[in-house]
């Protein structure tokens, strides 16, 4: 909303009941409410929300990056209605929506692939025999999944049924969809996706890469860009296979394909978000190229106004999901009232937040409260600024990720580069964020009784006019 503004747009925001104090809702020149806070009965409403649209004269709709932003039949009916999707077009979210569906349309574009199977299997006996030809360990993976839902790590045979029958049943669950499918579990693994823009006029770019391997239960909480392990033959050589990927279903707007990298720099292509990713910010901020505006000039029409070999990486970025959970309490959700809430404030911070002080944590939602955003001119720098950001931030009433992010921050494993996705599994304790917790708030009682003493010398301490007058006291 804030780049349509300056693009001189105006913006309609819809709501449910849960959200009527959020930021957006105050931001955008009108608001309508959708219904109660239940996302089926609110954000989910695709038919209310066309029909609003169409009632305000609204000629864009711009998806975001939850709920219907990769629902191919949100966006093909979307278009039906007469208005412009933001986003690429229905083949494309259809193909890359399904992780098998999308493995069949890139593997002939020279794309790596991890090794694996890539259809659906469900016979239990059968896939059984093809996890012992591909070798364990390996992912038992829901093809219509995301967020690490319907996933599954096998180590061992004698596990193997009790996790297949958990990854169907859950990927029924999640998406009604049990179809799952086997790949070899890469050792060491890193995360690391390549940004992508691709025009209606032929034009497709990548924007650099963004390191997303800090997560908790396969959910990313912190991450980077550009990433530090990347040589710039390597960013080159994933960049140029993201933007096959884009080519294969021939792609729209902006998207997000995702690789995994072994601990010998062989990467693998593991999927493809067609939307706007959570963490586009810092790839906004060291490309200098606002990626909502390019969204909505391509949903225009309009080619790309530079090619690849105008793009450049300057300084670096860090991202924190700032969720309202409990990392001393395996990241469990934190619901209760924003009793206080001050975001840090400063040259090169930035944050993307959904919140302000006051508010309720809904049940219904994903529990990410904000983004905190840190540039610098290299990445000690901008790591020294999450640090000081995180100091700065304010939330009373629930518990956050702030003190993980400082954890992660300040771990030698981070800062040396040398981690990778099981970085909570091999670094990180409820405790030892606790005793962290307990040594800082030491030292800060210990800094406060020290200045207390001081400023009880100096006001003990007469001033020099006074001194006469104190020595006949």
């Amino acid at each position: 909303m804030r780049t349509a503004r300056r693009m001189g747009i105006a913006t309609v925001a819809v709501y449910s009941e849960a959200d009527r104090q959020a930021p957006h809702v105050k931001f955008a020149d009108e608001a309508v409410l959708l219904g109660p806070p239940p996302s089926s009965q609110s954000y989910l409403l695709a038919d209310k929300i066309i029909a609003v649209a169409k009632e305000l004269g609204v000629d864009g709709i711009h998806p975001g990056y939850g709920f219907l932003s990769e629902n191919a039949a949100f966006a093909e009916a979307v278009e039906r209605a007469g208005i412009t999707f933001i986003g690429p077009k229905t083949h494309a979210i259809e193909v890359m929506g399904s992780k098998l569906a999308a493995k069949e349309t890139v593997k002939s574009y020279g794309v790596p692939m991890v090794p694996g199977v890539d259809e659906a299997i469900t016979d239990v006996e059968a896939a059984k025999k093809v996890a012992q030809e591909v070798g364990f360990p390996i992912l038992i993976k829901a093809s219509a999944g995301g967020g690490g839902k319907g996933m599954r790590l096998v180590e061992h045979v004698g596990e193997f049924e009790e996790q297949m029958e958990r990854a169907v049943s859950e990927a029924i669950s999640a998406f009604g969809d049990g179809a799952v499918f086997i790949e070899k579990f890469v050792t060491s693994p890193r995360h690391i996706e390549i940004q992508v823009l691709a025009d209606s006029h032929g034009n497709v770019v990548y924007l650099f890469e963004r390191e997303c391997s800090i997560q908790r239960r396969h959910q990313k909480v912190v991450e980077e860009a550009p990433s530090c392990v990347l040589t710039p033959e390597l960013r080159k050589q994933m960049g140029n296979a993201a933007v096959q990927v884009a080519k294969s279903c021939d792609y729209l707007g902006a998207g997000t394909v995702e690789f995994l990298i072994d601990d010998q720099l062989n990467f693998y292509f593991l999927e493809m978000n067609t939307r706007l990713q959570v963490e586009h910010p810092i790839t906004e901020l060291i490309s200098g190229v606002d990626l909502v505006e390019m969204q909505i000039r391509i949903a225009r029409g309009e080619a790309l106004p530079f090619t690849q070999d105008d793009l450049q990486i300057k300084g670096h970025a860090l991202e924190l999901r700032v969720y309202a959970e409990d990392p001393l309490d395996n990241f469990m959700p934190s619901v209760g009232r924003l009793e206080r809430y001050r975001p840090p404030t400063g040259e090169g911070i930035r944050v993307d937040d959904g919140f302000t002080e006051g508010m309720d944590i809904p049940i219904y939602y994903d529990p990410m409260l904000a983004k905190l955003v840190t540039y610098g001119e290299n990445r000690e720098a901008a790591i020294r600024k999450m640090i000081t950001a995180i100091e700065a931030f304010e939330v009373e009433g629930v518990a956050t990720t702030l003190p993980f992010g400082k954890f992660v921050c300040q771990h030698e494993a981070f800062r040396s580069g040398k981690f990778d996705t099981n970085f909570v599994k091999l670094h990180y304790q409820p405790e030892m964020l606790q005793a962290a917790m307990k040594n800082e708030a030491q030292i800060a009682a210990a800094l406060a009784k020290a200045l207390w003493l001081k400023a009880r010398t100096q006001l003990e301490t007469p001033a020099p006019h006074l001194a006469e007058w104190w020595e006949k006291r």
